[in-house]
């Protein structure tokens, strides 16, 4: 056994289910699904609310819940309706294969009589229900001492017994931890007190610690980095994918051409308007060979953006005006945009037909990193004054030059007669005499 370090504390008593429990009773939330205090819990209500729950936020949820409850108030209800009805409930929820299996595991239960197993085990051979499902739906409806660990769960038991391994290969030891602490009296309290807990005192961000009632065993927190936990590897998103949908609306009617997906794969037996295949490196540029007919398509600025799981995708929408009287292509069907509510159509071809009817401009991408510092305007007052300037340095004191004075010639004697050159000229008396510049040659 390693050393223990100095800031290690030294391990004290566990969790105990008494001091969550006794936490619950004063803040248990009130949910749509969820049975008053002494009330017993009707299992078809749980069974839907679990389904739906799953990878989904209470607050999208509830709405869902009530309306669904209104169109399927039983599980008889539910396995009797079309299969188009139920998707068209469940449009905006996401996960569409969820809606799928519990239409199937509505009619696994309505053809036993209407009776849900009450152990986990039997539970977990009803289309669509995994380990947490079938633990929650026992402990929750039936009160059978399982574990339902979902994702709230896994974050409260890494933190309190500060579990370093990393999802999903620590789910194993969690489940294990949380299943010992299930008690005999009250299991479906427990288990929704977990999910309380998760929701909202033990928070991804920023916990609650003082408030919580396993803040004393609590490692994570005791060690000072209960933020660091649950331990994840991140997974590598999917490239981007791109592709092109057409939405041909009809004049009289508004009505949308739409068509049914395959039941196969993503967003199976949902509707959505034709379009494309989605792949990474496809050319919108040659997008008007996918059109499902000839009209004058016009593609709308910007794009539709969506994120999967696996991937991010990225939709050019075109849009035409065909006549009241085109027919519908082979497999495909006019929808009137009053009815388009009734259609399944998944939050992705819903932003699609929202932007086919009043298309948005791609929002302008702002450069990254930190913006260029622009050097403060400068007043206008500041701009109108005359610029300062140094004074001018002292002149230096001028001196003027004196002239050098000329030298004087001096006076030649006049020449006599007899020495005067041929060629030479006699000065008139009073003239000045001819400068010289060097001595007479004579001829030889």
């Amino acid at each position: 056994m390693p050393p223990r370090t100095a800031t290690e504390p030294e391990p004290g008593p566990g969790p105990r289910a008494d001091d969550l429990l006794a936490w619950y009773d004063r803040h248990r939330r009130v949910l749509p699904w969820r049975a008053l205090a002494g009330e017993m819990p009707e299992p078809y209500r749980v069974w839907l609310s679990e389904v739906m729950l799953q990878q989904t936020t209470i607050a999208a949820v509830r709405p869902y819940f009530e309306r669904f409850l209104t169109r399927f108030p039983d599980v008889f209800a539910l396995a009797e309706a079309p299969e188009e009805a139920v998707m068209s409930a469940w449009a905006g929820l996401g996960y569409y294969s969820r809606a799928r299996n519990l239409h199937a595991c509505a009619k696994a239960v309505a053809a036993t009589g209407g009776r849900f197993p009450e152990t986990a085990d039997g539970l977990r051979k009803l289309p669509g229900i995994g380990a947490y499902t079938a633990g929650a739906i026992a402990a929750i409806a039936f009160d059978r001492q399982e574990a339902a660990v979902d994702g709230n769960v896994e974050r409260v038991l890494s933190r309190v017994y500060a579990v370093e391994m990393p999802l999903p290969g620590s789910r194993p030891e969690i489940r294990r931890l949380t299943q010992a602490l299930v008690p005999e009296d009250r299991p479906g309290d427990f288990a929704q007190a977990l999910m309380d807990l998760g929701a909202t005192i033990c928070t991804p961000k920023r916990p609650a610690c003082a408030l919580c009632p396993w803040m004393r065993p609590c490692r994570a927190r005791a060690l000072g980095i209960q933020e660091t936990f649950p331990r994840k590897i991140k997974a590598a998103k999917g490239a981007l994918r791109r592709g092109a949908v057409f939405v041909a609306i009809r004049s009289g009617d508004e009505a949308v051409l739409l068509r049914t997906r395959a039941p196969e794969g993503l967003l199976g037996n949902m509707a959505e308007p034709p379009g494309s295949a989605w792949e990474p490196d496809y050319d919108v540029a040659a997008a008007l060979l996918d059109a499902p007919l000839d009209a004058r398509w016009k593609r709308l600025p910007g794009l539709v953006r969506h994120g999967f799981t696996h991937f991010p995708l990225e939709l050019a929408v075109f849009v035409a005006r065909v006549a009241l009287s085109t027919p519908a292509p082979a497999g495909m069907r006019f929808t009137p945009r009053s009815a388009l509510d009734d259609e399944p159509l998944p939050g992705l071809m819903r932003k699609v037909l929202a932007h086919a009817f009043d298309p948005k401009p791609e929002p302008e991408k702002k450069p990254r990193g930190r913006p260029r510092k622009e050097p403060p305007p400068m007043p206008l007052l500041a701009a109108m004054e005359a610029p300062v300037s140094m004074p001018d340095p002292e002149p230096r004191p001028r001196v003027r030059a004196v002239p050098k004075p000329q030298p004087k010639p001096a006076a030649a004697p006049p020449p006599e007669a007899d020495e005067l050159f041929e060629g030479e000229v006699e000065q008139p008396a009073g003239a000045p005499p001819p400068r010289r510049r060097g001595p007479a040659r004579r001829r030889s």
